[in-house]
């Protein structure tokens, strides 16, 4: 049973993330299905850190712009999403390539929202794990 209330297309959460920091970034939407949503996050100049590998602030982003339009997508009318509290624990180091982020809603209230964001390697290993915790702003209280 899917568990998004609004009807988009990968295209539309690309042309979405147009002139913003998901964008610069080079984070694509690549994949939805009824339970998660995925995307990838280069590994290039852009996102590594002074030492060659993947920025840890770069994952956390991939997370966090996971979650949140996960979260969106749960919503619906003029209801938003907006980022409480993120965690990423950094398994593995990333040199090059691009990492597959795949975001799975652990719980979904009418307030709150928590997400698990893993995500994998080129070689798809576990590289990093994270999880954000999201509020719904609905239409009244914003």
């Amino acid at each position: 049973m899917a568990i998004w209330k609004r009807e988009v297309t990968l295209q539309q959460l690309n042309q979405r993330s147009q002139g913003t920091l998901v964008a610069h970034l080079g984070i694509v939407f690549t994949a939805m299905d009824d339970q998660t949503l995925t995307a990838t996050l280069p590994v290039d100049q852009r996102t590594r850190q002074p030492f060659g590998l993947l920025h840890g602030g770069a994952s956390a982003v991939l997370a966090e712009t996971l979650g949140s339009m996960a979260g969106y997508l749960c919503t619906e009318g003029e209801d938003a999403i907006v980022g409480v509290e993120i965690n990423a624990n950094h398994l593995r180091a990333v040199r090059e390539g691009e990492v597959r982020g795949v975001c799975r809603a652990l719980h979904l209230g009418r307030r709150h929202q928590v997400w698990q964001i893993d995500l994998y390697d080129p070689q798809q290993r576990l590289c990093c794990t994270s999880r954000l915790t999201t509020a719904v702003m609905s239409a009244q209280t914003k």
